[in-house]
């Protein structure tokens, strides 16, 4: 398949891929693929939903790097000392930050209740109400898109600065990406429309009333903004001579801490990036819709694909190896 029928492809798709709107390839440095749909053009971005959190686990990395965070083992209430532990909690004492980041953190709830932490005044405090429990650390997987928010509090309490602000100093700019604004607090219905408008946004991230940025969800990027981001992870964390994100870190990232069921296809967990073949070294940051970054350290390629909300799309990875490498 060339160029050509790829677009057509997916223009004429009427199954997973008739949501993709951009596609952005970049081999040793250099763009080899790039093409747009629905009216996007290659600037424009799309909410990439929890791409979000591999980008969050990046920026941990980035605050352990330059001695913000001690490391993944440190206490989360290390960054929270006022917070109040209600009476009775013993297990949250013992939650760190890699149980945060590996998914293996206790929650004290059978489903995430958006609703109440989506209404609170402040997510972060919302979320930490709910780490803990009776059953104590178990190491079961608990995909909690909420208690992920946790790490922006931490990253803000231990840096000093907003996580918007240390993401686009430490990130985004340093990649090239443009700046990303806080698209601030807002009604149910606006929430509502973030997550399911199908036109091209601004570089903007959703935050809460205290302009806290969500961790697990909420970011806007283009493709092209993932792709570098992903060639940065290829490149064990540089940009030409520039160190983003240490290479020890990254491999640790990388390095798969779980063994998912088939919910997940069975793929391999690291820190909020997916490890899709155990004998490969191919990693991804996956979000709803099919949105990817797409890292393939065997080849020297990442690929960032963008879409609009679709839930239950599971095969973009394979749609990237079958479709995009090959014109690579």
């Amino acid at each position: 398949m060339n160029q050509e029928r790829l677009h057509e492809f997916v223009e004429n798709s009427t199954g997973n891929e008739k949501n993709i709107c951009q596609i952005y390839a970049v081999k040793n440095g250099q763009c080899v693929y790039e093409d747009c749909w629905h009216g996007f053009k290659s600037e424009d971005a799309m909410h990439v939903a929890s791409v979000t959190k591999g980008v969050v686990s990046l920026l941990a990395g980035i605050a352990i790097d330059r001695g913000y965070i001690r490391s993944v083992d440190q206490k989360v209430l290390d960054f929270f000392p006022e917070y109040e532990v209600k009476r009775g909690e013993k297990t949250i004492y013992d939650v760190t930050i890699k149980h945060l980041l590996t998914m293996t953190a206790p929650y004290k709830y059978k489903s995430e209740p958006w609703t109440k932490v989506c209404t609170s005044d402040d997510w972060t405090r919302a979320a930490l109400d709910l780490l803990g429990g009776r059953s104590g650390i178990t190491g079961e997987f608990k995909y909690a898109t909420l208690g992920i928010q946790i790490m922006v509090g931490i990253i803000e309490n231990a840096t000093g600065e907003k996580c918007i602000d240390f993401a686009n100093r430490n990130l985004f700019l340093p990649l090239g990406i443009p700046e990303v604004k806080n698209h601030g607090d807002s009604s149910k219905e606006d929430q509502f429309d973030y997550l399911m408008n199908k036109s091209p946004r601004k570089h903007e991230w959703y935050s809460d009333p205290k302009d806290a940025v969500t961790a697990g969800w909420g970011l806007c990027l283009s493709a092209h903004d993932l792709a570098l981001i992903g060639e940065t992870v290829c490149n064990d964390g540089k940009v030409n001579d520039t160190v983003i994100v240490s290479e020890e870190y990254l491999r640790d990232m990388l390095t798969p801490h779980l063994e998912l069921g088939e919910m997940f296809g069975y793929m391999s967990y690291g820190y909020l990036w997916y490890k899709p073949y155990k004998d490969r070294e191919v990693y991804a940051a996956i979000g709803d819709g099919g949105n990817v970054i797409y890292v393939n350290k065997e080849k020297n390629v990442s690929v960032g694909v963008t879409g609009t909300f679709k839930p239950r799309i599971f095969d973009r990875v394979e749609f990237i190896e079958k479709n995009v490498l090959p014109l690579t």
